[in-house]
C-alpha cells in the first residue's frame, strides 16, 4: 500500500520496487497526469525517442530504400531559364 509523506512543503509517494520494475520506470523522468479518478504516472519521451532504432529495425527486416538517383542527380537550374 502507498501513502502520501512529507518531504518538505510538498508531498511524495514512495512506489514500491516491483511495481517501478513492472511499469519500467526505473532511473527515467516522469510525467505526471490528472485523470478522472486520480494520478496517471507514466515516463516522459522526449520528442523522437525511439526513431532511430524503429528506422534500423525496418532496414533490417525490408533492407535499404532504394533511392531514385535519376531526380537526385539532376544538376540544379535556375528560375531564370523558365517562362511565366
Amino acid at each position: 500500500m502507498v501513502h502520501l509523506v512529507k518531504i518538505g512543503n510538498s508531498q511524495g509517494i514512495r512506489i514500491p520496487k516491483p511495481l517501478v520494475e513492472q511499469a519500467r520506470l526505473e532511473g527515467k523522468e516522469l510525467k505526471l497526469q490528472l485523470v478522472s479518478d486520480g494520478l496517471l504516472i507514466t515516463p516522459k519521451k522526449e520528442a523522437r525517442d525511439g526513431w532511430k532504432e524503429a528506422i534500423e529495425e525496418i532496414i533490417a527486416v525490408q533492407g535499404q530504400e532504394v533511392l531514385d538517383s535519376e531526380w537526385l542527380d539532376i544538376p540544379l537550374a535556375s528560375d531564370e531559364e523558365l517562362e511565366w
